[in-house]
C-alpha cells in the first residue's frame, strides 16, 4: 500500500477514536478514486480501481478539460447555453478505509454536503440509498454494513444526465463529505435547534431543543447539559435535564436560558455564541455537539419594513448562483468565504441563494461576516423548466429536501427568510396555490421564527392567492409593470395594503429606479439584483440576451454580474457604489465600437446587460474624436480634467441619477475626475494611457495558508507598463509554476467568451489581468508561485503554509 494511503488511514483511525464520544465529524475529503463514465460493478469491494484517478474533494468534473482537449467547453454539449456549454454525464467515486474492531457497537454515518446529482451510495457492495437533488445535504447510517477490524469501501455513482439545469451546476461530489462516529445514545442529525424568542440589550431568552436518539437495545436514563459561551468563550449560561428514553426511540429536550447583556448579532457586528450540548449516561459522556448561533431579533411589517434588533435595514441585496467561477462548483471553504467578503466590501448586506440551498461553508461565512441571507429551496416544483430537472422528483422528495434545508440551516443567524421557490410555472393556478400552501406550512412547522417567501414573476392580481400563502412577497422584475397603471409596488400596496414586498430580482441596468423604489416605500424591504456575482451558464444573457441558441458558443459566462467570476468589480458595481455609499467616484469610457458582436434579435424584455463601458483611456486611432466619458458619483459635484485641463463641473445626485457624462476628444495622457462636497475635495478617480506591457505584477489575497489540503490563495496577475500602469489591452499568455507544498487548482481571466482550460498552468490575460488559484497540501513550508511570459519581466510571490 502506498505511503500516502497508509498515512491517511492512520490519520483516519486517530480521528475515529478521537470523535467516538462526540458528534464531531471527520472530514472525509481526501484520497478518493474517480472514474468518468460508466463502470459496471464498481460498487463491489473487489472491483479493480487501480487505474482510476486519485482526487480529493470537493470535486467537479464538468470544469475539467474534456478528454483530448484543453477546454471544459464544447458547442455540442447537452447543457447548451443554460449550462455554459459544459458537459455532465455519469461518473463514479470510490474510497477505501479501515474501521478498528474497537468501534464495534458505535454508530457510523456518512454525510454528503452536496452531490450533483442523482447520487447512489454503496458501502461494501450494498446499496444504502439514493439522493436525486443536487443541492441538499443528506446522510446514511453505515453501521450495519461496516466491517469492523477490516477494510471498507464506499462507492458513489453520480448521474448528471440530460438537460436538468438552467445554469451551470457542475458535476460530482462538489461539497464536503463527513464521517461521523457516535455512541448509540447520541444527538440526532441536525438535532440541535437554537432560537432567541426574547431579545433586548439587557437580556435574551435562548431556547435550545436537542433531539437525542437511543439506538441501543435497552432503555436509558439520559442527562443533557447545555452550556452557552459568549464571543469571548466565557460561559454565560447553563442548564441540564434528565429523561428516560426507551430503546429505539428519541426524545426532544427543551430548555430556556437567560443571557444577561447579550452581544447582539448584526451586519456591523456579527457576534457569535456557542452552545455546547453534552449527553451523559451514568455520568459517562456519550456525545457532544458545538452549535454556533447569534442572538438577534428580526421583524417584518409594512410600516417599518425589515428590522434587525429594532433597527430598520434596507436590504442591499444580490442573487448568487452556486459556482465559484474558475473552480466550477467546488465549494472550498475559502472560496465560499471570499465571495461573501467581496460582496460585503461592495456594499451588499444581503444575499439571495438562487435557486437552491448553498453549502454550509457559505452560510458559516455569512454568519461570521454579517451578511443576511434568503435560503431558497427550488427552481421548480411539479412542472419543470428542463426535461430532466427537479420536477421529476418533486412529489416524492420535496418534504425531505425542505427538511434538509431548514433543519441543517436553522441555527444560522444570517438567515432571515426561507424561500420555497423561484418563478415556478404553476404559480398562477389553483394547483400552484395549494402547493405553495403545503410547502409554506411545512417550513413554518420546522421553523416558525422566520417568514416564508418566494420569487414570483409576471406580477398581476391573478397571483394574489399565491402571494396570500406567503409571509413576504418576492417580486421578480417589478419595474416591467406587467400591464399595471403606474408603479407596481404602489399599485399593489393600495390594492393589498398589508402585503410586505421586496424585489427578489432586478436588472442592473434599472438599478437606479429599483433602489429609489426601496428608499421611497417602507413596505418595500429591499432590492436583489440579478446578479451580484457573475457565473457560468445562462451564457451571454448580459450581452446577447434572449432568445438563445447554439450559435452563442463560445460564450460560457452569463456576463451579468456586478462582480465578475474572478471577483473583480465591473462597471455596474461601481455605479451601485454611487447608489449605496457616500462620496463614491469612478470613470468609465463608452467603447466607440462594440466590445463583442451584437445580437440584433434580442427581445425587448431581455435587459440583463450593462452599458458597454470600460475603465480604459487607450484609444489609439481615435485621436481628437469624441468619446463619451461616464462618471458614476455620489459626490455632490464632479470636475473632469484631461491632462490637467478642466472640462468643467457637473452635479451628481438623485436628479442626475448619480451620473455625469462628458464628450471628450481623445488625447493620450491622464483623465481625472475630482469629487467635491462644497469646496472640499472628497474623492479622485484617474485613468492613464498605458504604453506596452513590460512587467508582471502579482498580488495574493492571502499569504498565510493552513496545511489542511483545502486552503486557498487567489493571486491576481496584472500586466503593467514600465511606469507601473495597467495596460487594459494586454492579452499575453502567462505561464505559471509552483514549487513547495501547494498546487495550482484553477486559472481564469473573466473573459466571457474564453474557452481556455481552467486548470492548465497558463492563462491569457484579458483586459490586462488574469488569476491563478493556489491550494495548500497537508505539508507546511513555503510555496513559490512564478509567473512568466514572452518579452515580459517575470515575477514570483511566496506563500507560507503552516
Amino acid at each position: 500500500m502506498p505511503k500516502k494511503i497508509l498515512l491517511f488511514n492512520l490519520l483516519l483511525l486517530i480521528c475515529i477514536k478521537a470523535f467516538s464520544q462526540n458528534s464531531g465529524a471527520v472530514l472525509f475529503d481526501d484520497n478518493w478514486k474517480f472514474y468518468r463514465g460508466g463502470a459496471l460493478s464498481a460498487e463491489n469491494v473487489n472491483y479493480d480501481d487501480s487505474k482510476w484517478r486519485k482526487v480529493d474533494l470537493p470535486h467537479d468534473w464538468s470544469i475539467e478539460d474534456l478528454p483530448g482537449t484543453e477546454s471544459p467547453f464544447t458547442q455540442n454539449a447537452i447543457s447548451q447555453v443554460g449550462g455554459g456549454f459544459s458537459v455532465g454525464g455519469t461518473a463514479w467515486y470510490r474510497k477505501t478505509f479501515d474501521v478498528p474492531a474497537a468501534q464495534n457497537g458505535r454508530r457510523i454515518k456518512i454525510q454528503f454536503d452536496g452531490v450533483y446529482m442523482n447520487a447512489t451510495v454503496f458501502i461494501n457492495g450494498h446499496n444504502i440509498g439514493t439522493h436525486p437533488y443536487g443541492y441538499t445535504s443528506f446522510w446514511f447510517d453505515l453501521t450495519d454494513k461496516i466491517k469492523y477490524g477490516g477494510k471498507n469501501t464506499v462507492a458513489v455513482e453520480v448521474k448528471n444526465e440530460g438537460q436538468n439545469s438552467r445554469w451551470y451546476s457542475g458535476s460530482g461530489i462538489y461539497r464536503h463529505v463527513w464521517l461521523r462516529v457516535a455512541e448509540p445514545v447520541q444527538i440526532g442529525q441536525w438535532g440541535t435547534c437554537i432560537t432567541t424568542p426574547e431579545v433586548s440589550t439587557a437580556s435574551a431568552r435562548v431556547n435550545v431543543k436537542t433531539n437525542v436518539l437511543n439506538d441501543s437495545k435497552s432503555d436509558q436514563k439520559v442527562k443533557v447539559i447545555t452550556k452557552i459561551l459568549d464571543p469571548q468563550n466565557k460561559e454565560v449560561a447553563s442548564v441540564q435535564s434528565e429523561e428516560l428514553i426507551n430503546a429505539g426511540t428519541s426524545n426532544e429536550f427543551k430548555k430556556d436560558m437567560d443571557v444577561a447583556a447579550p452581544v447582539l448579532w448584526s451586519c456591523e457586528s456579527p457576534s457569535l455564541y456557542i452552545a455546547i450540548t453534552q449527553v451523559y449516561i451514568s455520568g459517562i459522556l456519550t456525545d457532544e455537539q458545538r452549535s454556533t448561533f447569534g442572538i438577534r431579533k428580526i421583524s417584518f411589517n409594512t410600516e417599518n419594513g425589515f428590522q434587525l434588533n429594532g433597527k430598520t435595514i434596507k436590504l442591499k441585496g444580490g442573487c448568487v448562483h452556486n459556482d465559484n467561477g474558475p473552480l466550477g462548483s467546488k465549494a472550498y471553504d475559502r472560496a465560499e468565504e471570499r465571495r461573501v467578503e467581496i460582496l460585503k466590501a461592495s456594499g451588499y448586506n444581503a444575499i439571495r441563494c438562487a435557486h437552491n440551498p448553498p453549502s454550509p461553508a457559505f452560510l458559516d461565512a455569512c454568519d461570521r461576516l454579517g451578511m443576511l441571507v434568503i435560503d431558497e429551496a427550488f427552481d421548480c416544483w411539479k412542472y419543470g423548466k428542463n426535461p430532466y430537472d427537479y420536477h421529476l422528483y418533486f412529489a416524492d422528495w420535496w418534504k425531505k429536501d425542505i427538511e434538509s434545508m431548514v433543519m441543517r440551516d436553522r441555527n444560522h443567524p444570517a438567515i432571515i427568510m426561507w424561500s420555497i421557490g423561484n418563478e415556478v410555472p404553476e404559480k398562477g393556478t389553483p394547483e400552484g396555490v395549494e402547493e405553495a400552501g403545503q410547502l409554506a406550512a411545512y417550513v413554518r412547522e420546522l421553523d416558525p421564527t422566520r417568514p416564508v417567501t418566494a420569487a414570483v414573476d409576471d406580477i398581476n392580481p391573478a397571483k394574489d392567492p399565491y402571494f396570500a400563502k406567503l409571509d413576504v412577497s418576492g417580486y421578480n422584475y417589478p419595474v416591467r409593470n406587467y400591464g399595471h397603471d403606474g408603479n407596481t409596488y404602489e399599485t399593489d400596496h393600495k390594492r393589498v395594503p398589508g402585503r410586505i414586498m421586496f424585489c427578489t430580482e432586478s436588472f442592473a441596468i434599472e438599478s437606479f429606479g429599483s433602489w429609489m423604489e426601496v428608499i421611497d416605500h417602507p413596505y418595500v424591504l429591499g432590492d436583489f439584483v440579478w446578479t451580484s456575482f457573475d457565473y457560468i451558464g445562462e451564457a451571454s444573457i448580459g450581452w446577447l440576451g434572449y432568445p438563445v441558441g447554439t450559435s452563442f458558443y463560445p460564450w460560457n459566462l452569463a456576463y451579468c454580474g456586478d462582480i465578475d467570476i474572478c471577483g473583480w468589480k465591473r462597471a455596474q458595481s461601481y455605479y451601485r457604489d454611487a447608489l449605496w455609499k457616500e462620496n463614491q467616484l469612478s470613470i468609465f469610457v463608452q467603447s466607440p465600437k462594440p466590445s463583442f458582436a451584437l445580437n440584433n434579435k434580442t427581445a425587448d424584455w431581455s435587459k440583463w446587460n450593462w452599458h458597454d463601458v470600460v475603465a480604459d483611456w487607450n484609444w489609439a486611432g481615435y485621436e481628437n474624436k469624441s468619446l463619451a466619458v461616464n462618471i458614476y458619483s455620489s459626490c455632490p459635484e464632479v470636475e473632469l480634467f484631461l491632462n490637467n485641463r478642466s472640462l468643467g463641473k457637473k452635479p451628481t445626485n438623485r436628479a442626475t441619477k448619480f451620473t455625469a457624462v462628458w464628450d471628450v476628444p481623445y488625447q493620450p495622457g491622464e483623465l481625472k475626475a475630482v469629487g467635491y462636497d462644497g469646496n472640499k475635495k472628497v474623492n479622485i478617480s484617474v485613468l492613464h494611457t498605458a504604453s506596452m506591457p513590460m512587467q508582471i505584477h502579482l498580488s495574493a489575497d492571502r499569504i498565510q495558508l493552513k496545511a489542511n489540503n483545502q486552503d486557498l490563495s487567489y493571486v491576481t496577475v496584472e500586466l503593467l507598463d514600465a511606469k507601473g500602469t495597467l495596460n487594459p489591452r494586454a492579452n499575453n499568455l502567462i505561464h505559471f509554476k509552483v514549487d513547495g507544498p501547494g498546487e495550482i487548482i484553477a486559472v481564469g481571466n473573466a473573459n466571457p467568451v474564453s474557452v481556455e482550460s481552467d486548470q492548465l498552468p497558463q492563462r491569457k490575460a484579458w483586459r490586462g489581468k488574469c488569476m491563478v488559484i493556489i491550494k495548500s497540501t497537508h505539508k507546511s513550508g513555503n510555496i513559490t508561485l512564478t509567473a512568466s511570459a514572452d518579452k515580459l519581466t517575470g515575477k514570483n510571490v511566496i506563500l507560507h503554509v503552516e
